[in-house]
């Protein structure tokens, strides 16, 4: 599964899983027929149980077009609207587990919302060919409504285990050396352990280091070099905040 590196607010760089195109086509197909399902409800309410299908009698074919797109408009804003109240979420999205954001990593605003939607139009012409095409054939599997709005979709699936959480191994004997780092947040923390693991793995020296450099400038401590590595730094870090709040396993 590719990924996509987003920068944080906290000028981190996190990578997340880029969602499936067979995950976007089942989560569209699900707010299809949410939709679908709409649009049966309100012409049957329309046409049965109120019975009002004599006001169209007599209306030319405009203004019967009017009345149905009326009554089937919430159909046409359903993504728009959704998407801005469950913050990159559809019915069909939250399903499937994955999200709208922003490339950039600022919040998705209804006006990135309002361009994806916008060009939605384009996007599921032919029947969705121009959208899965654009999907397919694009880095980040966006489609042209993402492009325009500097969008891409995450999947939110994740094998969760202790390695990926801010949780960390300590003794009960364990003694810590940073009381400051209860200014952090479990946010920050979860930004700093993720972002240490995987700098590990690679041996990336330069995200270590900065990443150190951006712990102290927050907790405001100075570490001797001599006496503490950047790496050693880090790992007490992780484990002081696991102690003072209570979070060891």
């Amino acid at each position: 599964m590719s990924q996509i590196a987003i920068n944080t607010s906290q000028n981190v760089n996190i990578n997340f899983n880029i969602a499936s195109v067979g995950d976007r086509m089942i989560a569209f197909i699900i707010d299809l027929l949410i939709k679908v399902a709409y649009g049966f409800c309100i012409f049957y309410l329309f046409f049965n149980l109120l019975d009002l299908g004599y006001l169209l009698n007599g209306l030319d074919n405009w203004s019967v077009r009017a009345v149905y797109i009326i009554l089937l408009f919430p159909t046409f804003i359903y993504s728009l609207v959704l998407e801005s109240l469950m913050e990159g979420q559809t019915p069909g999205k939250k399903l499937m587990k994955i999200r709208v954001v922003k490339i950039d990593g600022y919040q998705a605003g209804f006006g990135d919302y309002m361009i994806r939607w916008i060009f939605r139009i384009i996007d599921t012409t032919f029947i969705c060919v121009v959208g899965l095409v654009s999907m397919i054939v694009s880095k980040n599997n966006q489609r042209l409504g993402d492009m325009a709005a500097g969008t891409a979709v995450i999947s939110l699936k994740n094998n969760i285990n202790i390695s990926h959480t801010i949780l960390e191994n300590i003794h009960e004997d364990y003694i810590p050396t940073f009381p400051q780092v209860i200014v952090l947040s479990d946010n920050d923390m979860r930004i700093i352990k993720d972002n240490y693991t995987k700098a590990l793995r690679v041996d990336d020296r330069q995200i270590i280091s900065k990443l150190s450099d951006k712990i102290k400038s927050i907790i405001k401590v100075e570490v001797d070099p001599r006496k503490m590595t950047e790496r050693q730094f880090i790992g007490v870090i992780i484990k002081d905040y696991n102690y003072y709040t209570g979070k060891d396993s």
